[in-house]
């Protein structure tokens, strides 16, 4: 079942996902036009029949600017560090009852550490208790990975469920390395959060 309808720029650069409804009044209002359907699920209203658009292509090209920072989240951040907590790699699948992932800030704020793509990473409540205000080094833990910002593409579509449809224009336009990273990253927090 298609979640959402993968909007396209002109120029055929995937932007993102949009709920059916937004879809069909672009298309509507001849803000979009349909470039993938499925002609077997119409949408139907007292006028009209539509086919279910699958993917849409804008009509006029939106700026989108190159050096695309988005803030941090737990979701976007979660994903980026594959719902594993960094400093014991248990899953929020792995965690007891009572645990969850949080956001811990490698320097903590109190030592002047800053809500940055490269001072936060997933820790486990546990992990993120026992650390508290301390550099990891000084009580004996240690990151898997060094924290990165992410690729404003991966962020993107980190949490977001793709048909093949809509995969093949992510691999069209960005290649299929960056293709398979989201899928990646689709299955290890779907996984994570059936878990």
């Amino acid at each position: 079942m298609t979640v959402g309808c993968l909007a396209l720029n002109s120029s055929f650069e995937p932007l993102t996902l949009v709920p059916l409804r937004r879809a069909l009044r672009l298309v509507i209002d001849g803000k979009a036009e349909i470039v993938e359907a499925d002609s077997v699920r119409l949408v139907r209203s007292e006028r009209a029949a539509y086919p279910r658009p699958i993917v849409i292509r804008l009509t006029r090209f939106i700026h989108v600017p190159r050096r695309f920072r988005r803030q941090v989240t737990n979701t976007f951040l979660f994903a980026r560090d594959a719902y594993a907590c960094q400093y014991c790699s248990r899953t929020s699948a792995q965690l007891r009852p009572r645990e969850s992932l949080t956001r811990d800030h490698v320097v903590p704020l109190s030592r002047g550490g800053k809500n940055s793509w490269t001072n936060v990473v997933t820790a486990c409540s546990s992990c993120n208790t026992r650390k508290a205000h301390h550099l990891p080094a000084e009580i004996g833990m240690h990151l898997m990975r060094k924290p990165t910002e992410p690729h404003f593409v991966h962020l993107s579509w980190a949490v977001r469920r793709l048909t093949p449809i809509q995969a093949k224009y992510i691999r069209t336009f960005y290649g299929a390395t960056v293709l398979h990273q989201i899928e990646a990253l689709e299955h290890r927090g779907g996984a994570s959060r059936r878990g």
